[in-house]
């Protein structure tokens, strides 16, 4: 358990001899999809995982920002003694991903976002309105798939504040990707997902096309078939190669 601000976050580090590589969930995740894509590095790599405030094991908080959680980073880093990690979020976890490296260029070994940290967003009234009407709606369904690691220990509103905040973020992060000069390897899924349909999450996806021809430190690894929920899980192999390129395109820079 890593003490930050009010809270407390349960941390595991594999220890392993490689590379540190820290995993950074989605918005209400907990660590637990993650395993496959361990599993497919192997013991080589040095694997950091942890759940975010009111996930999992950690413990609730009066902030559950995104800036508190790029502050959660730096504990997590601090109290497992890693300097320079690769980054690897999904969703929510890209654009802290993504933030974080664009404030530490000197601190990051890379960045692997995976259907996430992409420059579009439910902004405005409508926007916001539509966040919190999903969650309403949902409200009754958050207690019963959390043991699931699929909610977090919040009330719908609060889950609901979590998306609208996101979604303002990824609205407004190209120009903090334009800045990022690490290596940043993009897995893009297809299809539908909960809040959006397949037209709609294409047209995001697409939106990080200006963003790819500005900064040639990133690149799409892979594009894969799954949707943005299944993705960890069925296309693991994908993410874990995005992984390994991350990491060769830093060793060809450091030479």
């Amino acid at each position: 358990m890593v003490p930050v601000d009010d809270t407390a976050l349960s941390v595991t580090d594999s220890r392993g001899p490689g590379r540190p590589v820290v995993y950074l969930n989605g918005s209400y995740a907990d660590r637990r999809p993650w395993r496959p894509v361990i599993a497919e590095l192997g013991a080589d790599w040095r694997h950091i995982t942890f759940d975010e405030r009111a996930r999992g094991r950690s413990r609730r908080s009066a902030d559950y920002s995104f800036e508190a959680c790029l502050r959660d980073i730096d504990a997590v880093l601090e109290a497992t003694g890693v300097e320079r990690p690769l980054l690897v979020g999904w969703s929510y976890g890209a654009a802290l991903a993504a933030h974080w490296a664009e404030r530490n260029p000197d601190r990051v070994l890379g960045v692997v976002c995976i259907d996430g940290a992409i420059p579009y967003g439910l902004t405005g009234e409508e926007g916001r309105e539509r966040i919190r009407r999903l969650f309403r709606r949902m409200r009754l369904l958050l207690p019963l798939v959390r043991p699931f690691g699929m909610a977090a220990r919040m009330s719908a509103d609060q889950h609901a504040d979590i998306n609208i905040e996101a979604n303002e973020i990824n609205a407004a992060v190209a120009p903090v990707l334009d800045r990022v000069t690490c290596p940043v390897r993009y897995v893009l899924a297809t299809g539908a997902s909960l809040g959006g349909g397949q037209e709609e999450m294409e047209l995001m996806r697409t939106s990080l096309d200006p963003v790819l021809a500005r900064n040639p430190d990133i690149k799409v690894s892979a594009k894969v078939a799954s949707n943005h929920s299944k993705v960890l899980r069925k296309d693991f192999r994908a993410i874990a190669d995005a992984v390994r390129e991350t990491a060769a395109a830093h060793d060809r820079r450091a030479r």
